[in-house]
Formats: C-alpha cells, sequence, structure tokens
C-alpha cells in the first residue's frame, strides 16, 4: 500500500517533535524512553523515504537508547539515608542551589531549621537523591516540610523508599501517620501514587495499612 506524501511527512513532524520534547526532559529514564520512540518513528520514515543513512543513524540510536535503559533498570539501587544537622553547610547549598524548582513544588517552604524533627539527605547509591525534612505535628503525626528529589531520581524509588522502606523506622518513633501539603498537581500525583490520601488542603498516608 502506498502512503500518501503528506502522511509521509507528518510522520517526520512527529519524530522530529518526540525528538525535540526528549531534549527538554530533566529525567535520563524519561529521556531514554521518550528519545528511543522518537528515534524508532524517525527509522521509521527513514525506511519508508528510501533514505536509507537516516533509517540506519536512528536504529543505531534505538539500539543506543534500549542499552542505557537495559543498564538503568538492571543496575541495583542501593539506597541509604543521611541523617545532617539544621546548619549543615552542604544543605545550605543545596537548598539554594534548587530552591527555584523547590518553589514550585513547595511554594510555602521557608527553611526553618529549629522545626525539624527529622533531617536527612536521601542517597542513591551513595549519590544525594533528595532530601526529607519533617517535625513532629502530635503525638502521632509526622508533617512533612519537604521531600525534594532531584530531577535524575524522579522516578517514584525514592518515595517508594521513603514511605515504604523506612515505614518502621516511622513507627518505632512513634508515627502513626504521616501529613504532607502540597498545591502541585504533580507533586499531589506522586504523594496519591505512594498511598496518601486527600483531606482538604492536606494528604494523609496511615503507616499502619
Amino acid at each position: 500500500m502506498e502512503i500518501s506524501p503528506q502522511i509521509l511527512q507528518w510522520i517526520g513532524y512527529m519524530a522530529s517533535g518526540i525528538i525535540a520534547l526528549s531534549m527538554a526532559l530533566n529525567s535520563i529514564v524519561k529521556f531514554r524512553w521518550v528519545n528511543l520512540l522518537g528515534a524508532f518513528m524517525f527509522s521509521i520514515y527513514g525506511f519508508m523515504i528510501g533514505a536509507f543513512p537516516v533509517m540506519l543513524l536512528n536504529s543505531i540510536i534505538v539500539f543506543v537508547d534500549i542499552y542505557y535503559l537495559y543498564k538503568i533498570y538492571s543496575k541495583p539501587n542501593l539506597f541509604d539515608i543521611l541523617k545532617i544537622r539544621g546548619d549543615n553547610k552542604y544543605l545550605l547549598k543545596f537548598l539554594d542551589f534548587h530552591k527555584k524548582e523547590i518553589k514550585q513544588f513547595f511554594p510555602e517552604f521557608e527553611y526553618k531549621p529549629e522545626m525539624n524533627t527529622i533531617s536527612f539527605f536521601v542517597l542513591r547509591n551513595m549519590a544525594v537523591a533528595g532530601i526529607f525534612l519533617a517535625h513532629r505535628k502530635d503525638e502521632n503525626t509526622l508533617s512533612v516540610g519537604l521531600d525534594y528529589v532531584v530531577p535524575e531520581y524522579r522516578d517514584y524509588k525514592n518515595g517508594k523508599f521513603l514511605y515504604f522502606s523506612l515505614k518502621d523506622n516511622f513507627i518505632k518513633a512513634g508515627y502513626k501517620y504521616i501529613e504532607a501539603k502540597s498545591t502541585s498537581p504533580q507533586h499531589i500525583k506522586y504523594l496519591k501514587k505512594l498511598g496518601f490520601k486527600q483531606e482538604g488542603n492536606r494528604l494523609i498516608k496511615n503507616l499502619e495499612d
């Protein structure tokens, strides 16, 4: 079946758009997946128009993306926490460096070290993947002030480590609930995926569930 030039042209436009979108993504995992799709479409486009160098180049990119995705998903992720003091210099530099994006997800966040009951960096294969700051709201509730993950590690694994793997630690410390507040739709979606339930303007996770 012969495909019209207009359809071929739109396939080329779509492939170009997907490649351009991949370049704008912060997450390495998302970049690889989107780039893979764009390169796959470009290889089909190259085949259909008889541009075999285009097909060959993008086929190679497809295999490169598959290779790196395999490495990402097969690599064991070793999580740990590094407890920090309120005046830790690296902490202060970290907050300053990421302040623009932190404000985007946590517009009401203001660093008050005296409030923190729990403060630690989340380490992923010994690299700092995020930060967790929280304080005791009442006898049973831990209120999250900041749960920020750097762009390279936004794949829910940090959240699963925090709220599932560390659940027993929080319970041993006397907490039954974790409370979080957010006005960011993206962050609210993240919290709900991790088991938080919306109650008014806050989200609550029951640690005993």
